[in-house]
């Protein structure tokens, strides 16, 4: 939508899309961003991020509502056949944070060496978050840095020659399109990306605490509804009256 407004503007003011074209000044911003970043991360870390980036567009939030109810399913069931009847439900389960939970749990292994490897692996997946945002916030960052040394490289280049007035302004012009690559780079691509992932992992981090609360409520054989209602503190009020009245 972002390209599209630009590109609408560009043609709703008289302009052609051709004329907005330049491929060295895609190099120097793009070229110069990447580089930004690859001096500022570890190579490792930032070929990561193209893994990371996928959950912008592909990434299917699971609401804190049908995580809430299918640890309450687990709990009935934990309730009602014990814990080791859990395992025959675990292929049910499609959320593998979860599916870890239980076949600790199942395994008789201690509640705090339980929480201990789940807030292990919640944090792991905090800290790739944060590199993946961090990335492409500095990439968001030095997008317009480098579109200004394009635009003054350019100028530099046609004020060395002006043997023709005529071709001032088209001189002029193109040295300016890479400042408006490196808006555009920054503004339409890299810090939105930034934050939908800073979003993403936010909730995904909150979905994975409710796990945790709810697995070790399950182990240490809490009543269902103790549980459920423990684990709707999660949820905005509005919510909760929701599922009180559904249920």
């Amino acid at each position: 939508m972002g390209f599209f407004l630009v590109v609408g503007s560009i043609l709703l003011g008289g302009g052609t899309i051709a004329g907005f074209f330049d491929p060295g000044s895609i190099v120097c911003v793009l070229g110069g961003a990447i580089a930004a970043a690859l001096i500022s991360f570890p190579l490792k870390t930032f070929l990561g991020v193209f893994t990371v980036t996928k959950k912008v567009f592909l990434y299917k939030l699971e609401s804190y509502e049908d995580i809430i109810d299918q640890i309450v399913s687990l709990a009935e069931t934990a309730r009602r056949d014990g814990l080791l009847a859990l395992e025959s439900r675990v292929e049910e389960v499609d959320n593998p944070f979860i599916v870890l939970g239980i076949q600790m749990a199942v395994d008789g292994t201690r509640p705090e060496v339980m929480e201990d490897i789940l807030r292990t692996e919640l944090d792991s997946v905090a800290t790739r978050h944060r590199d993946g945002k961090a990335i492409l916030d500095t990439m968001g960052r030095f997008a317009p840095a480098f579109g200004m040394i394009g635009t003054l490289m350019g100028l530099v280049i046609m004020l060395g020659d002006m043997s023709d007035p005529s071709k001032i302004g088209s001189g002029m012009a193109i040295a300016l399109l890479t400042t408006l690559y490196g808006a555009v780079a920054s503004n339409v691509v890299f810090l939105p990306f930034a934050e939908k992932l800073g979003f993403t992992s936010k909730y995904e981090l909150q979905a994975m605490e409710i796990i945790i609360r709810g697995i070790l409520a399950i182990q240490s054989g809490e009543n269902p509804r103790v549980i459920q209602q423990k684990l709707h503190t999660f949820l905005p009020p509005k919510v909760r009256g929701r599922e009180k009245e559904a249920a």
